[in-house]
């Protein structure tokens, strides 16, 4: 399998550059460079760049604190980066997560908080992890961490089940909002 792909531009023929297994690094501010795992390159400016992840059983708990850090960490890094000219003049670049959850039981399950010293975000109070990852999909585009989050639920059996727990989150919405960043980038480029 090939590591990136031309598309020859409906935009002016503008050439589109899609990386995804080698050469994904990208500078950052708090840190030298990150690869993400998908990257979108025009004419030496970046265009998007995304994240896929995904989460099984058993351990959502732990897994859950460590992929929203990393998810945060890694956005706010690119956007400083962004912010400091590491990407020269471009315009502002799509950040996508993508987020793949087991469908079972024990996400669906509510959870408790410790609460040990101060109460937590009501909305934190017996969520799910199922829940607790639309939270997290949600407000990474609320606050505008990433331009667009899509979660999907599957079952891991024989007759994989798909579910899109949150319209707002759903595959379709992800896509256009990409689509339309696209769009944007390159028909604004002056060739």
């Amino acid at each position: 399998m090939s590591n990136f792909y031309c598309l020859p531009g409906r935009a002016g023929g503008t050439p589109v550059w899609i990386r995804t297994l080698t050469a994904l690094e990208l500078p950052g501010y708090y840190r030298s460079e990150k690869a993400w795992d998908l990257i979108v390159v025009s004419h030496g400016q970046l265009v998007a760049a995304m994240e896929f992840k995904s989460q099984v059983g058993p351990s959502f708990g732990n897994n859950f604190n460590n992929r929203s850090e990393e998810a945060i960490g890694s956005a706010t890094d690119i956007w400083v980066a962004y912010r400091e000219g590491r990407f020269g003049k471009a315009p502002a670049p799509f950040l996508g997560y993508f987020f793949l959850l087991e469908d079972c039981n024990k996400v669906k399950t509510p959870v408790r908080n410790k609460e040990s010293n101060f109460g937590v975000d009501p909305v934190f109070v017996n969520a799910s992890y199922s829940r607790r990852y639309e939270l997290l999909c949600h407000r990474l585009v609320l606050e505008r961490v990433y331009s667009a989050a899509c979660l999907i639920m599957a079952t891991n059996s024989p007759q994989t089940q798909i579910i899109q727990p949150a319209e707002e989150l759903s595959f379709q919405r992800f896509v256009a909002a990409l689509r339309g960043h696209v769009v944007t980038f390159l028909g604004g480029r002056r060739e």
